[in-house]
């Protein structure tokens, strides 16, 4: 796809001038993160990486995810609550996987007790990339939908106003037009207030279950903020103070350091290495109690890629939209293909596709994070050596995406100014608050793109490989 800015990223001279206007408009603006060396400490912080211009994103398919966003907030939430559904989906899977067996494990245990609380929230981001179909058309296929910890929404916040500024000073001011305004943070901060609302005590507060390590705490800090311009006290805390100070009242109230917690949101908890035994525990705690998960644990598993994956059955998405074709096909039309590697017939004919054209497919762990898909070569030999073992269960086959290259600048501290070829992906952020069987808010609340090199197979921002971006609707 030609960029309108062609004239501009071919001018090395602009380009070394813009660099120091673009760095420093990023920091006037708080796009930030901490650093590695010091990742808790608020003193020493940089510019989170960022591109230089924004990227072409055609205006169609920006707005076909944005409609078809709402159809995924229902359809996570639907699946939620389907136990048949998630128990048949998982069922393979947590035999092999332990990470994913520990969550079901919490999840078995709380459908047993029976849930504590009706009200659910949702706050979740579907992420896309731009097909290049083979008869040169362009279409909209979803990556994947985060339902646990869906980041960034702070901080795509800020930057629509440092990529105009740098197209300003670039001589491109008419072009800022094309960048849509974009608050996530008062989007999901919307979702957050509505859901402590609802749950009535205006002493409670909302918890930010965040990582030891904060690197990227100003995300965070922006959606705090918005809670605290509305008089919502926010907190943050860590699984192991959880597991120390943590406990439940009367009513299955939670409390924390003497407070009660309306709101837990988790900005934690989606690797395997984020728990201990104890973690575990603590996670059960909160999962058992009166308190607004973001998300429930079952939310949390009608995210994982074999759910994905039992999605693109035939009939499917029918189960969960039986009055609603219209969804049914605004869904599918955004999947590609999805294969299981359950043992049997089906899942073998899968093995022997992959290993046969391993350029053609994606190999996906139930995996969250960035940087856990494997491609190519190292896919073979990992199916080599699984093909025989139900522990090929544990993943799902996708395939590839291929999406036309662009040409832009990623800034990076202490990287070298160079004008890289580059893939993006573009993430919508979804809201959702049901209590009972009322869906009280379904909205989508902004958006999200992140850009790479195409050297990288795989990873995110928080995995140091992709840059912040915006679109530049065309």
């Amino acid at each position: 796809m030609a960029s309108p800015l062609e004239d501009v990223l071919a001018n090395e001279a602009l380009l070394k001038d813009l660099v120091s206007v673009a760095k420093d408009a990023a920091l006037l603006q708080g796009v930030l993160m901490r650093t590695k060396e010091e990742p808790n400490a608020s003193e020493v912080v940089s510019y989170a990486p960022f591109t230089m211009f924004p990227s072409p994103v055609p205006r169609p398919l920006f707005e076909q995810a944005k409609q078809v966003q709402r159809d995924f907030n229902l359809l996570v939430d639907r699946i939620s609550q389907d136990t048949e559904f998630l128990e048949q989906a998982l069922a393979s899977t947590i035999k092999v996987d332990d990470f994913t067996a520990q969550l079901f494990k919490i999840y078995r245990q709380v459908l047993q007790e029976g849930l504590s609380q009706p009200i659910v929230l949702g706050l979740n981001r579907s992420d896309y990339m731009l097909d290049n179909d083979k008869d040169g058309s362009t279409s909209l296929k979803q990556v994947e939908i985060n339902t646990i910890a869906a980041s960034f929404g702070g901080l795509a916040s800020r930057t629509p106003t440092v990529h105009r500024h740098i197209l300003k000073v670039a001589g491109k001011s008419d072009e800022g037009v094309r960048i849509l305004d974009n608050n996530p943070a008062k989007g999901l901060a919307d979702g957050i207030a509505k859901a402590w609302e609802m749950y009535d005590s205006k002493s409670a507060v909302v918890m930010f279950l965040v990582e030891d390590f904060q690197m990227n705490i100003y995300d965070h800090r922006f959606v705090e903020n918005e809670l605290w311009s509305r008089n919502i006290h926010a907190i943050r805390r860590t699984f192991d103070e959880v597991c120390e100070r943590g406990s439940l009242g009367l009513d299955k109230r939670l409390f924390i350091d003497g407070l009660e917690v309306a709101v837990v949101y988790y900005r934690n908890g989606y690797m395997p290495q984020n728990y201990t035994e104890q973690r575990w525990e603590a996670r059960l705690l909160m999962e058992r109690s009166r308190a607004v998960k973001c998300p429930d644990i079952s939310t949390h598993l009608a995210g994982t890629k074999k759910v994905q994956q039992e999605l693109a059955r035939p009939g499917a998405l029918e189960r969960f939209f039986p009055d609603d074709q219209e969804a049914v096909v605004r869904i599918r039309a955004t999947f590609t293909g999805l294969y299981t590697l359950d043992m049997g017939e089906e899942g073998d004919r899968t093995v022997a596709m992959a290993i046969a054209d391993p350029d053609q497919f994606v190999l996906k762990p139930q995996r969250e994070g960035g940087g856990n898909n494997i491609y190519g070569e190292d896919m073979c030999k990992v199916l080599h050596n699984v093909k025989e073992s139900s522990e090929r269960t544990a993943y799902i086959l996708m395939d590839k995406i291929r999406p036309q290259p662009v040409k832009n600048v990623l800034l990076r501290r202490g990287a070298p100014l160079t004008l890289s070829t580059c893939l993006c992906e573009l993430g919508m952020y979804g809201v959702y608050v049901r209590q009972g069987k009322e869906m009280v808010l379904n909205d989508c609340v902004g958006h999200l793109l992140r850009t790479k090199s195409t050297e990288h197979d795989d990873g995110g921002v928080a995995a140091g490989v992709a840059v912040l971006d915006n679109p530049l609707l065309c």
